[in-house]
């Protein structure tokens, strides 16, 4: 016997009454943070690529964009990570989820973001709607007061995230923005946060 809600409707009755656009949805994009050690010192560098388009026209992002209805996050990721910079095959895992109201001006935008870290770089060539893909120098400092100051030489630009760890016994560490400059986005978070979730929480005091 089918189960009836408080209504008296059944599943199937309950389903032919249901009004999707009824509610709010939000957009859904993946993004990739693709780390890489360069040379016998382990310097990082960070993949990057310039937008092409507006928003943020010509600053500097994680390579990413929109979940087609037809695939999920993970797929979605590992097509946009190969159409903005050829690169693909990477084992990219996700860490996060980034939801903040206002983090992209054309609407309620959802995002899932991965990371990966590589041995080294592999090579890259800008595509789709990236004018630019880059492997750039990715530096840690120690900052004020605890914080940590990172910063990432994309071509010319100098971009920078000041940020404190947030740390739970449970869960991974996550990181604080303080100040940011240069990203588009709130990639200087999930930039910040993938460092974090790649590296320990010894990435905070600028040891890796």
């Amino acid at each position: 016997m089918d189960k009836r809600d408080a209504k008296g409707l059944t599943e199937a009755e309950f389903l032919a009454a249901y009004k999707q656009k009824d509610y709010p949805r939000p957009s859904f994009t993946a993004d990739v943070a693709v780390f890489a050690k360069d040379g016998s010192d382990g310097a990082l560098r960070l993949l990057m690529v310039k937008r092409g388009g507006h928003p943020y026209l010509g600053c500097w992002a994680l390579p990413g964009g929109f979940v087609s209805p037809d695939e999920d996050a993970n797929t979605a990721a590992a097509r946009e990570l190969r159409e903005e910079t050829g690169v693909a095959g990477l084992p990219i895992e996700q860490f996060g989820v980034y939801s903040a109201p206002g983090r992209d001006p054309r609407g309620w935008t959802v995002s899932a973001a991965y990371a990966a870290c590589l041995d080294e770089a592999v090579a890259s060539t800008a595509g789709d709607d990236a004018a630019d893909a880059q492997w750039c120098a990715l530096e840690v400092a120690p900052g004020a007061e605890g914080a940590t100051l990172l910063t990432v030489q994309a071509g010319e630009d100098t971009l920078t995230c000041l940020f404190q760890e947030r740390s739970n016994a449970h869960m991974p560490a996550r990181a604080h923005v303080i100040e940011s400059n240069g990203f588009a986005f709130d990639h200087a978070e999930i930039v910040a946060d993938a460092y974090l979730a790649i590296f320990g929480p010894s990435a905070a005091e600028g040891r890796i």
